[in-house]
Formats: structure tokens, sequence, C-alpha cells
């Protein structure tokens, strides 16, 4: 414990000048000590001085601590309309507290953030969107170029990486995608085969149970699981390499960041979508073939010998070809959201809030177009 604490004398009734206060001490980190300065601080605001002299000619140190602690005493009993005098300061201490003095006034003179209400605001979220679909579409043009680049020079192309992906995205999710769509398919099965079951057309389910899984609901439901799991992997793992300042650091040493870290794992996904497509399509038929079975007495010899001839093989070809173009949505969206996280771990969870959001809109518009699409060619 420091011997020569700071502190502040108040004035005695004997004294010539009680408005004169003598400050003392070591006014250091080590030699403050909060509670004996906080007592003397307010026995003297609550003498309500309209004048006040303060004598530091017996302030033995003085760091950054101390002058910051002073000056804002100083500052509150201005405040309350007190004038005060300094005297005796040392000049190497009075000098650290005009110091701190001129950058609490900056401080004060920077500009104010501006808030917008009413049609101001909504501009001005129209416009950051639209700033933010114009980086986008930077960062789309810059993976197309870089893409082009290594099917020109594929050994560029870090396939150690690639396998990673490939693996974490896709061999990982078999046991959640298996298990989601096959109750989509036992779903499906009950809820379409009550309602056939009524009319008498009960063999019917299994026409509408391969078009439904085949077309729609395995793409669809396998992109959104895995924009869930494997998209805000993406995003949550570039924004601590960027917080962290590895991105940078790959730049510095020479490294792409966007051939080692972006394009492995647009290329990954891409390939991993797929044959996750196919393998939810398994599941989904085979839920619908235990539940077919169970509630509406088909065997399972009749449902097998049925789908092929009422399900075309069109339906199939449709619903993987789907699933390409979902996994670029969601690991360009990802991979932008993960490069766009700034500064702290909060950041971080906010873009992979906001990666998750936008990936399942898109594959949900997409969606929505090519039904369009195929309803316009007939297919």
């Amino acid at each position: 414990m420091p011997t020569n604490l700071a502190s502040v004398s108040l004035p005695s009734s004997n004294d010539t000048q009680p408005d004169k206060l003598l400050c003392q001490g070591d006014w250091t980190l080590a030699g403050i000590n909060s509670k004996i300065l906080k007592k003397n601080f307010d026995k003297i605001n609550r003498l309500k001085h309209s004048l006040l002299t303060l004598d530091a000619s017996a302030i033995t140190a003085m760091d950054t601590r101390g002058a910051w602690q002073l000056y804002q005493w100083m500052n509150q009993l201005s405040q309350q309309g007190t004038q005060l005098t300094l005297q005796g300061l040392n000049q190497e201490y009075n000098a650290l507290l005009i110091d701190i003095q001129k950058n609490v006034e900056a401080l004060e003179n920077l500009p104010k953030r501006q808030e917008y209400k009413g049609l101001a605001l909504l501009g001005k979220k129209t416009v950051d969107q639209l700033l933010e679909v114009q980086a986008f579409l930077q960062f789309i043009g810059k993976n197309v170029v870089s893409s082009l680049t290594l099917l020109l020079k594929p050994k560029r192309l870090r396939f150690s990486a690639l396998v990673s992906v490939i693996q974490n995205t896709g061999f990982a999710a078999l046991g959640i995608i298996a298990l989601l769509s096959f109750m989509i398919g036992i779903v499906l099965t009950y809820h379409m085969g009550l309602q056939l079951k009524n009319y008498g057309a009960s063999l019917f389910i299994i026409d509408l149970l391969g078009l439904a899984i085949l077309r729609e609901f395995a793409p669809l439901l396998t992109a959104i699981m895995v924009a869930g799991r494997s998209g805000s992997a993406f995003t949550a793992q570039l924004g601590m390499m960027k917080v962290k300042e590895e991105i940078d650091a790959l730049n510095t040493m020479g490294v792409l960041p966007r051939q080692l870290l972006i394009l492995p794992r647009i290329f990954g996904l891409t390939i991993a979508l797929p044959l996750l497509t196919i393998w939810a399509d398994i599941f989904g038929i085979l839920g619908g073939l235990a539940m077919t079975h169970s509630m509406l007495h088909i065997s399972y010899f009749d449902f097998l010998r049925r789908f092929p001839k009422v399900v075309p093989l069109s339906s199939l070809l449709i619903g993987i070809g789907k699933a390409p173009v979902f996994a670029l949505i969601i690991s360009n969206i990802a991979c932008f959201q993960g490069l766009r996280v700034k500064g702290s771990a909060d950041s971080v969870g906010k873009q992979t809030t906001r990666s998750v959001v936008q990936s399942i809109f898109f594959i949900i518009v997409a969606d929505a177009l090519f039904s369009i699409l195929f309803s316009t060619l007939a297919l």
C-alpha cells in the first residue's frame, strides 16, 4: 500500500482563507484511494462555495489517472457554479491536466450521430440496402473472375480445403438430413392420405408423394437445413477470422483469401448439396413408403412397382437441378456476410443472423421462380 495517498484537506475554522483547499499526496494510479477522495469531494461539494482556490503545491506525483480525477472533480464544481482557481501545480503536471482537458473538449466537439425518423429513416435504410446489393454484386463478380482463373490454372485450387468443406457440409449432415426427410415423408403421406382415403383414391398417394418429394420438398428443405447449418458456419468462421485480422495476415503473406477461403466453400457446397438432395429423396420416399403401408395398407411391392410408372424421371432431375443454384445462393451470401463483420464478436452474431435469413429468403424466391419457369415450359 502507498504511504502518501492523494487527499484534499478541508478548510478549518482557524484558517484565514477558508475557501482555500490543499491538494496533496501522490495523485497516481497507486496513490489514489477512490473511497477517501470520494468522501473528501462529497464534503467539499456540500459546502457550496462560490469561490474556491485549489492549492496543488503539495502534490508530490501525478500521472494520467490522477490528472483525470482532478479534472473530473474541478469540472463537477464548475457545473455547480463554483469559480475555481488552481495554483501551485507543477509545470509538468499542469501540462498533463491541460492535455486531458483538450482531449475531453475534442471528444465533446465531435459531430453527434444523426438520428433518422420517419421518411428519413426509410430513405436511409433503402440507401443502405442498395449499397449492400451493389457490394454483393461486386463480390459475385470477383468470385466469377477468380473461378475462371482457376479453370485455366486448376493447380491453384486448394483441394484439401475443398475436400474438408465437402466433408463438413455433406458427409457430416447425412444424419440430420435423413431424419428430417424421413419425417417429412411421413407427414406428407399422413395428411394427403387422409384426404385421398375419403374419396377412395388411396393409390394416388404414390403419385402425389413422388412429385412432392422429388420436385419440391427434398431440394427446398435440404437447402434450408444447409443454410442454417453450414451457411451460418461459413459466416461465423470468416467473421472470426476478420475480427482476429487473420485475413489481413494472409494478404500480407501474399496468399489470396478468395482462393483459400471463399472459392473452396462455394465449390464444395455446390458439389455437396445435390448429393444431399438425392439422399433426402431416398429417405423422403422411404418415410412415405412406411406410412402408406401402415395407414393405407398399400404393400411395399405395389408401391415400388407403381412409383417409376407414375413419377417421371424429369421430376428427379428438376429437383436435383435446383440444388446447385441453392448452393450458390447459400455459399455466396454466407461468405459475403462473413467478410462484412466489423470489429467485435457481436458483429459476428449479427452478420450470421443476416446470412441465414437472407439465404432462406432467396432460396424460397428462387424456388418460386423455378416453379413459374417450369410451369411456363410445361415441365
